[in-house]
């Protein structure tokens, strides 16, 4: 028995039970051709270009992050700054002070997806330790230390006087409760989400995994809301109603050539969120997902048939956007655009 359960609690088996962590190409294959045939009626390949014409490439991919959330007003975003390379330890605590930050601070590329070198850095140790990794310039932020994330997805049409909400994922951290008895290594390994991180939890909690961590006690193992370092995302679109719509449509409207994408926010209560009071960690257009279908319990058929709506979405905005004057990046822009993206993030 004990042979078969460590064959089925394996992480082939684990990701193999769950098509949340199926590889990417699996659940995109049946929107290639789909995006084919909405590239032919717009008789561009990059017609997803034009979907958000403040960002680059709608958004898609290589847009900076840092030009995206300098769009957005300040009330609504952590204190941001770029920090760019090549320097040294010295000169990025010497920033830290100059601008007012202290400890924790959130890390994160200037371009980059799904988590990509994301971190929270709590001491000068850490500073030093990511810059003996990172190879391109970086944000650092203002850790937000708000109890609710969520990632809100919004979307008006260009003829439309407003837009709506059309998709709510709530992010649950990584966590383990202790029961008195077992290590934090044991309790790690005993939860399939918390077991897929195992390498990188083993490093940040080296001097810890011994300890036996009392009954009912919470260990948040990770404070970034990205799936790929084991958030549970859950569909929140139960919450979505006008209210909700009005407040992120207010938002959006202040931010220049934006119509489709996702706000990752934090918050102190739901009302906080249904009035606009949130903090915008990060703002993604096109290439972001309507992420409430990677609930766990969310079907994997009902997942496809919303990513063919969400490109349905793009497609209508964008040739909106065209028939009013925004031009669709030519396939050469679109390439080497993409080039320089994927030589930066290597």
């Amino acid at each position: 028995m004990r042979g078969l359960e460590k064959i089925t609690r394996s992480n082939f088996f684990i990701k193999l039970r769950n098509w949340e962590y199926w590889p990417f190409g699996i659940l995109q294959f049946p929107l290639f051709f789909y995006f084919f045939w909405l590239a032919l009626r717009s008789r561009s390949l990059t017609f997803f270009s034009a979907s958000n014409p403040g960002i680059a490439m709608g958004g898609m991919f290589g847009e900076s992050k840092y030009d995206v959330i300098s769009k957005i007003p300040s009330a609504f975003v952590p204190r941001t700054k770029l920090i760019l390379l090549p320097a040294t330890s010295d000169t990025v605590l010497k920033t830290l002070n100059q601008y007012g930050f202290t400890f924790p601070v959130i890390f994160k590329p200037e371009l980059g997806e799904r988590g990509f070198m994301v971190k929270k850095i709590t001491s000068a140790a850490d500073v030093e330790s990511y810059l003996k990794k990172i190879r391109i310039n970086f944000l650092v932020q203002d850790f937000v230390d708000l109890p609710l994330e969520f990632g809100v997805f919004y979307q008006r049409y260009p003829s439309q006087p407003n837009g709506k909400v059309v998709s709510i994922v709530a992010k649950e951290m990584l966590s383990v409760t202790g029961d008195g008895t077992s290590t934090l290594q044991q309790l790690i390994m005993k939860k399939d989400r918390a077991k897929l991180q195992w390498k990188k939890l083993a490093e940040a909690y080296r001097d810890r995994l011994e300890e036996v961590i009392p009954a009912g006690q919470s260990i948040e193992l990770v404070s970034i809301g990205n799936h790929a370092m084991g958030t549970r995302f859950l569909d929140g679109n139960h919450l979505i109603n006008d209210r909700l719509s009005s407040s992120f449509d207010r938002i959006s409207k202040q931010i220049d050539g934006f119509y489709f994408g996702r706000f990752d926010v934090r918050c102190a209560s739901l009302n906080d969120l249904y009035e606009g009071r949130v903090k915008i960690m990060e703002l993604n257009g096109c290439g972001a997902e309507p992420a409430h279908i990677y609930d766990p319990a969310f079907g994997l058929f009902k997942a496809v048939g919303v990513l063919f709506r969400h490109w349905k979405t793009i497609f209508e905005i964008s040739r909106e956007n065209h028939q009013a004057g925004v031009r669709y990046l030519s396939y050469r822009e679109a390439l080497a655009f993409y080039r320089a993206f994927k030589k930066a993030v290597q």
